[in-house]
């Protein structure tokens, strides 16, 4: 069947519910992100690229906050910081009533379990020596979980993103870019998150299944009371699937 590359991804999918935001979850102030630039043999630092300079963000537990910008534009890198996968250069996040940038190592493993993200790249995410049921775990494992009981728990949450249990045994590379993106997003829910940054989750699949996905980030979100800060370069997919923009 041929796939019209022109259809709009967002046809078929049920528009975000009404929201009424009441209580902040994350709070944001004055986010900077400054990457050094370096030149010459010893790598001399010469300057800084801003890749994000300033930004405040709140955003309301239950909703989903759609970021929006052409690429390069530090979309990537402002959900990153928030999470502090990336360090910010200055500014305040505040996570559920904490102040996260002075959390230790320790304290900032135990709030990673609240804060999860799922990436653009679903090839370069997934570990390819490593079975499914592995990368769904892995979290859990790092938290302490014991294998029988981690065992039920990646199963049943494969099952909440339509993949069988079979799908536990393969490998990443045996899986289309749909059903990566399903395998992204049940490594992210595994930990009962209350935030998840949704880096361009549909922007390297085809059309025909972007629609699929869309779909699976609604029903998950009023299934695990999610809140989602959607990032993308398509506006029409953030309008679809956002409260605020």
């Amino acid at each position: 069947m041929s796939v019209d590359p022109h259809r709009d991804p967002t046809r078929g999918v049920a528009p975000a519910p009404s929201y009424t935001p009441t209580e902040v979850l994350l709070q944001a102030r004055g986010i900077k992100k400054y990457f050094p630039v370096r030149k010459g043999f010893v790598k001399r630092t010469v300057g800084q690229l801003q890749a994000v300079d300033g930004v405040d963000l709140d955003v309301f537990k239950g909703e989903t906050v759609g970021l929006v910008g052409e690429s390069g534009c530090g979309k990537s890198t402002l959900g990153r910081t928030l999470l502090r996968l990336l360090e910010p250069t200055a500014g305040e996040i505040e996570f559920d009533g904490v102040d996260i940038r002075g959390l230790g190592a320790r304290d900032m493993k135990t709030m990673r379990r609240h804060m999860q993200i799922v990436f653009q790249d679903s090839v370069g995410s997934l570990d390819p020596r490593m079975t499914v049921k592995e990368l769904v775990g892995e979290g859990l494992r790092i938290h302490g979980l014991h294998k029988k009981d981690r065992d039920d728990v990646v199963l049943d949450v494969l099952e909440r993103v339509g993949l069988n249990k079979e799908a536990a045994g393969r490998y990443p590379h045996m899986f289309s870019g749909g059903q990566r993106q399903r395998i992204g997003l049940a490594r992210a829910l595994v930990l009962q998150p209350k935030f998840i940054v949704a880096d361009e989750p549909v922007s390297a699949l085809d059309v025909s299944i972007q629609s699929q996905v869309l779909n699976l980030l609604v029903e998950l979100k009023q299934e695990f009371n999610l809140t989602y800060l959607f990032v993308a370069h398509d506006l029409a997919v953030v309008g679809y699937i956002s409260d605020r923009i």
